[in-house]
């Protein structure tokens, strides 16, 4: 599925509506480059599903936000391979509640097969194209 968002406020929105098709357990995966617009995303996900702001976790690597379902936000940035997930505690985290992963792609073969992707390419000024990529299991409602 493609959806495109013109300005920083559709791109939270767009979040919100991603919000709605997720669940305790859930995986995703974004991918793109840096100002892409993945903090934002998230910053639309995590106010959907527990009513705080998101705040970039690049240098703690992640932040926890509690809700009705905790969620788990990952920047793996500054992460040099998959072997320092070990140190972060990564497999604490599996099935406790919604995992969501800024730069996904270092760690592509480390996730289930039901992560959910949502790849993200700037296309203008403001304008982004988000590729959202989910397992033929799920169906998501946008």
């Amino acid at each position: 599925m493609e959806v495109y968002t013109w300005s920083p406020e559709e791109t939270k929105i767009l979040g919100e509506k991603i919000a709605k098709n997720l669940k305790k357990g859930d995986i995703v995966g974004f991918i793109g480059c840096l100002g892409s617009g993945k903090t934002t995303l998230i910053k639309g996900i995590v106010k959907f599903l527990t009513g705080k702001e998101a705040i970039s976790p690049s240098f703690v690597i992640i932040r926890e936000y509690e809700g009705k379902i905790p969620v788990y936000h990952f920047d793996l940035y500054r992460l040099n391979d998959e072997k320092e997930l070990e140190t972060i505690g990564w497999e604490d985290y599996l099935e406790r509640g919604i995992i969501l992963i800024e730069w996904a792609e270092k760690i592509k073969n480390c996730l289930p097969e039901k992560t959910i992707f949502v790849e993200i390419s700037i296309e203008g000024r403001d304008k982004r194209k988000f590729t959202i990529l989910t397992p033929e299991s799920r169906k998501f409602k946008i």
